[in-house]
């Protein structure tokens, strides 16, 4: 091989290095912003409030005690309103949990439904900024239901795109003391 050809592939092979720990280094700035982006959202949380569809607010902190599912919900979403009875149940067995349902929807729709299906976990209403909330949870595609489980320590400990049923629930019980 000519020292010309063997100069051009150890060029070659520098730049692939190169670009290689740039896209290593990409990716480790991109995943330590995005932790930090999530750990200001849940530090956020904590210090909001929501209005209650039948008046008043709650304040997040109140609910930092015990382990808390927070569920991102809409009327207008049916794997939501399927997912409901297992939320209530699970509130209603597992008295040491809260779950905490919030609205990404507008205030009356949310409070229709609630007027004919009632559950015995506190709804808060955060309109369609529900949404944006949930990303920044790690909701990438604003898709719901999207629940987050926070763990007595106030941190994320799990998150879950999608309906949830009793037995993921209870799974989460088990596995958070």
């Amino acid at each position: 091989m000519s020292s010309n050809r063997r100069g051009l592939m150890l060029a070659a092979g520098v730049a692939t290095i190169a670009a290689g720990a740039g896209a290593g280094w990409s990716w480790w700035r991109d995943r330590d912003a995005a932790a930090t982006d999530q750990d200001s959202a849940v530090d956020a949380l904590w210090s909001s409030d929501f209005e209650l569809p039948g008046g008043g607010h709650v304040a997040m902190a109140s609910l930092r005690a015990r382990p808390l599912v927070l569920n991102f919900w809409a009327t207008w979403c049916p794997p939501c309103l399927r997912e409901m009875p297992a939320l209530d149940r699970f509130q209603r067995d597992f008295a040491d949990w809260r779950v905490f349902g919030l609205a990404a929807d507008q205030a009356q729709p949310v409070r229709d439904f609630l007027a004919r299906t009632p559950v015995s976990y506190p709804i808060g209403l955060a309109g369609f900024a529900g949404i944006e909330l949930s990303r920044r949870f790690g909701n990438h595609g604003g898709g719901l239901p999207f629940s987050v489980l926070f763990g007595r320590d106030g941190r994320i400990a799990q998150r879950h795109l999608g309906e949830l049923d009793r037995a993921r629930l209870i799974s989460w019980a088990q596995g958070i003391r």
